[in-house]
């Protein structure tokens, strides 16, 4: 059986390779009716064996009201392969995309669907690999499919083909089509799991700027929107004739350097899971942090944005 299950797979993926479409598409991707495919299910194939025997009996016997219920049922079948077609074609995916995770963690893949007006579509199954997802379009409103795919590895990850299919009206067919977005995933580096503390200096820090209050009043700039009210420097905005806010200086946290060169006794992949892990805490302690890579640096800085630049770094560092 496993013998015969792999000839099988091996089969419909030398079959696949001929399937529309061969190469990468940009979105949005439109489904016409050039790439559905319809074939009939196990239970349509046992239907169409047994409308055959009616239909070989009643000619035998000569039996009127059996013929015409044959054909009707013959009708009732085939108008399921044409409703299971009609099913896909005019389905568009406009979008997706998805969050990054590290490396072997769940990359949640996000699709959103449209499809034309006035039809309604029940029972669509998503599939990629093992990952399985079901829609409904209504025909109006746009629907999100969600896919749970494995991310092994750090850096980009190509999508491979999705396939959209249905077994609707009534079984008897199953229609299906490939989707094959031409798209990249970022996957980030896997953190380490008991990397050392962070090598903080035990400076005292130097002054920063920020937009809370602080300690010593820099200089007056021109709002913001979003900016506290309580900043707002009323006298100096009426003399001003436009809204200016104070902007203060504290003292800052200590700063981190997270430094490539000095992780000299551990391996390539090694040093990028240490510092991935360290970009990490430094974010959850509210350190500012500069990442220094071969050939670039980063920082020093602190939020979303720099954790995701620096982490965007460690993924994209060639293979040691």
């Amino acid at each position: 059986m496993a013998a015969l299950r792999s000839r099988r797979d091996a089969l419909a993926d030398r079959l696949g390779r001929w399937a529309r479409p061969r190469a990468p598409e940009p979105l949005p991707i439109h489904i016409d009716r050039r790439r559905i495919y319809v074939l009939p299910t196990g239970f349509g194939l046992f239907v169409a064996g047994l409308l055959a025997t009616m239909l070989l009996g009643a000619l035998n016997y000569n039996n009127n009201p059996a013929l015409l219920l044959g054909f009707l049922l013959a009708a009732t079948a085939h108008n399921s392969l044409v409703r299971a077609h009609l099913h896909l074609s005019g389905i568009r995916l406009t979008a997706l995309g998805a969050e990054p995770v590290h490396a072997g963690e769940v990359l949640h893949l996000r699709l959103r669907f449209e499809a034309a007006p006035r039809r309604r579509r029940h029972g669509l199954a998503l599939r990629l690999g093992a990952a399985e997802a079901w829609l409904d379009l209504s025909g109006d409103d746009a629907a999100e499919a969600c896919l749970a795919l494995p991310a092994p590895r750090r850096g980009w990850q190509r999508l491979d083909r999705l396939r959209l299919s249905t077994r609707q009206p009534h079984g008897f067919a199953v229609a299906w089509c490939w989707l094959w977005p031409d798209t990249r995933l970022l996957v980030y580096p896997a953190l380490e799991s008991r990397a050392p503390a962070l090598p903080v200096d035990g400076g005292e820090g130097t002054l920063a700027h920020r937009r809370d209050l602080g300690e010593q009043l820099h200089h007056l700039r021109d709002y913001r929107s979003g900016d506290p009210l309580r900043q707002v420097a009323w006298k100096a905005s009426a003399r001003a004739d436009r809204l200016l806010v104070r902007e203060y200086e504290g003292r800052a946290g200590r700063e981190v350097h997270l430094d490539w060169n000095t992780l000299t006794g551990l391996g390539h992949e090694e040093r990028i899971r240490r510092l991935a892990r360290w970009v990490v805490e430094a974010e959850r302690h509210g350190l500012r942090y500069r990442l220094s890579l071969p050939g670039q640096s980063l920082g020093p800085a602190l939020g979303p944005a720099h954790r995701h630049a620096c982490l965007r770094a460690l993924a994209l560092l060639p293979d040691g």
